[in-house]
């Protein structure tokens, strides 16, 4: 059977590094699955590493971020990029942090493939989220009993959910992939890992994070584009508004990372088939190494 390799753990922890060593250790491409680097002209604050050696990462840079983009599109095009790498005797690595995209490669969303409803979302539009949630009850309340805070503070999960709820799309399982897939999960001490996103922040924002969002705005997005939602564009705001000084939002990008990759860990460590290693093992490459190893042949 065909076998696919993902790499997954929290922001800054090292993935993508990872991944590009295993790609040339046994004939492999990497496959981004990071809802954040999916954006064209959105590269220094997403973080897309690309190779020096010129090494391609698929499912990078699909859309402008004027346009919308969505996990059942995302899907798709994984899909094409893994039967394509198949049949090259590649083996597909895909690597992220996005929970969600992984979830939906490797098992079944029942709603991805309910379509937006744009006259929905217009009448939606610029409600709290206390009014949102109101409607949602009203619709469904099993799905509102059942979202956690973040997704009850959350709009655009919010209008989703509505969305969802009301939808009357066909919205059987996808059937499963056909090929057999091995998780890696990186992980680090917490006091660890927020020490490497604040070190990444700051590299970022030498790098010309302030640059990167002033020339999003010039080309007419605005800060309710669905791409600036993103963390580390969002923050920005108040900056480019003359609200706050950019130490102030370097502090609220590292405090939203922070919270960002503490999402990441509650989200993957629910997966019982993920293996996972401790990057300040000394030996945790190796044990990676040997795994995939026996895996793959």
């Amino acid at each position: 059977m065909n076998k696919v390799l993902i790499i997954c753990g929290p922001t800054a922890v090292g993935k993508t590094s990872l991944a590009l060593e295993l790609a040339k250790k046994f004939n492999g491409e990497l496959l981004s699955a990071d809802s954040r680097q999916v954006y064209k002209g959105m590269d220094i604050i997403t973080g897309k590493d690309l190779p020096k050696d010129g090494t391609k990462i698929y499912l990078t840079d699909l859309v402008f971020p004027n346009q919308d983009f969505n996990i059942a599109q995302w899907r798709k095009e994984a899909l094409k990029v893994i039967e394509k790498l198949h049949s090259e005797n590649k083996l597909p690595i895909v690597v992220g942090g996005t929970g969600f995209y992984i979830k939906a490669l490797i098992g079944n969303i029942e709603t991805i493939n309910i379509p937006q409803n744009k006259n929905l979302r217009k009448q939606l539009k610029g409600k709290t989220v206390l009014k949102l949630f109101e409607i949602l009850t009203g619709i469904n309340p099993v799905k509102a009993a059942q979202m956690n805070q973040s997704d009850k503070n959350n709009p655009r999960r919010l209008v989703r959910a509505i969305e969802v709820a009301q939808s009357t799309h066909d919205n059987s399982p996808e059937n499963l992939p056909d090929f057999e897939y091995l998780i890696i999960g990186l992980s680090a001490p917490l006091e660890v890992l927020l020490n490497k996103i604040d070190d990444r922040v700051v590299e970022r924002v030498k790098s010309g994070a302030v640059n990167e969002v002033e020339n999003l705005l010039k080309i007419g997005l605005s800060w309710d584009t669905q791409s600036m939602s993103a963390v580390g564009y969002k923050q920005f705001r108040d900056y480019f508004e003359k609200n706050s000084s950019l130490k102030e939002i370097v502090d609220r990008w590292k405090k939203a990372e922070h919270q960002y990759a503490k999402k990441q860990l509650t989200w993957f460590k629910k997966h019982k088939d993920i293996n996972w290693f401790d990057v300040t093992d000394c030996d945790w490459k190796y044990k990676v190494e040997k795994l995939v190893q026996t895996w793959y042949n």
